[in-house]
């Protein structure tokens, strides 16, 4: 087992914010575990942070957050090589669509955003696995590790978020005000909501079942993340020694944002490393970057 060095772990690491991520916690001393699904880009990633930034004290491990087997390994693997992890970053995610052509990266930012939101397709497959890469398997792998996340004495769950998962993107004013009493809602009724979503979107009835959103498009990322938000307050309240926030990492101009969006992958890394890195502080809350805004 190690010391008392700071143990994280890092979902969807190999690239993009996940990957500025995991080079900032470690440039700050912190052990880092980077994860992702593929192994290759994985070990790609770790070569990488070594031989370009020097930064040594970094592990993959592979994980795929839909794959309880994988989860179980992972959570193995550290117990028995850390024996605690204290910091938790859910990073891993998919916008539950595609575009149908590649974008001509010539073209200027905003205009490939028009494009992206003019032309971003979404079938039951793809929302499917956004809602079990997106809210369960943050879900799943955090409940997995919450018994050694305790044992930490700064046991931290950053879970990264979208402003597309904020509360004034769905039109209905009863389900808002339900995931806003935090007082009564219950995971068992989040996870009912995902279910109800996926449902609904296989019968094309998300509007009658009041899943309408206020502007079209991405409508199973917009609920993954409204429900991984719901569940980050639920978790923060249930668990009030630990810090659990989520963070909106701004507009970042990476491959899973179509390259569209004025910040880069370093800058949009830092709202989470901060409130990884953070003594003491808020729980429960919503960020954008480092600014606290409302669900």
């Amino acid at each position: 087992m190690e010391g008392k060095k700071r143990i994280a772990l890092v979902t969807g690491g190999n690239r993009g914010i996940g990957f500025g991520i995991c080079k900032q916690l470690a440039s700050k001393g912190v052990t880092v575990i980077l994860t992702a699904r593929d192994e290759k880009r994985g070990e790609e990633a770790i070569r990488k942070l070594s031989e370009e930034f020097g930064l040594t004290d970094v592990i993959f491990h592979q994980l795929d957050v839909t794959n309880n087997s994988s989860i179980m390994s992972l959570v193995d693997f550290v117990k028995n090589r850390f024996g605690k992890l204290d910091i938790l970053v859910n990073n891993a995610a998919t916008d539950g669509g595609f575009i149908p052509q590649p974008l001509d990266v010539e073209v200027p930012w905003k205009e490939r955003l028009d494009i992206v939101l003019k032309t971003h397709f979404e079938t039951y497959e793809l929302a499917e696995t956004c809602l079990k890469t997106n809210y369960f398997g943050v879900k799943y792998l955090t409940e997995a590790f919450l018994p050694i996340l305790k044992s930490s004495d700064s046991g931290r769950v950053v879970n990264v978020s979208s402003n597309r998962g904020k509360l004034k993107h769905l039109n209905n004013e009863e389900l808002v005000k339900e995931l806003n009493d935090i007082n009564n809602l219950t995971l068992e009724r989040i996870d009912d909501l995902a279910k109800s979503f996926l449902k609904s979107f296989k019968e094309n009835s998300l509007e009658e079942n009041g899943w309408k959103m206020s502007e079209e498009g991405f409508r199973a990322y917009k609920a993954s993340k409204i429900l991984l938000n719901a569940y980050t307050r639920v978790t923060a309240k249930i668990y009030p020694n630990l810090h659990v926030n989520c963070v909106q990492p701004g507009h970042v101009n990476t491959g899973f944002s179509y390259h569209t969006g004025p910040l880069t992958a370093d800058e949009g890394a830092e709202g989470a490393v901060t409130l990884a890195l953070a003594d003491g502080g808020p729980t429960g809350l919503f960020f954008e970057r480092t600014e606290i805004l409302t669900f």
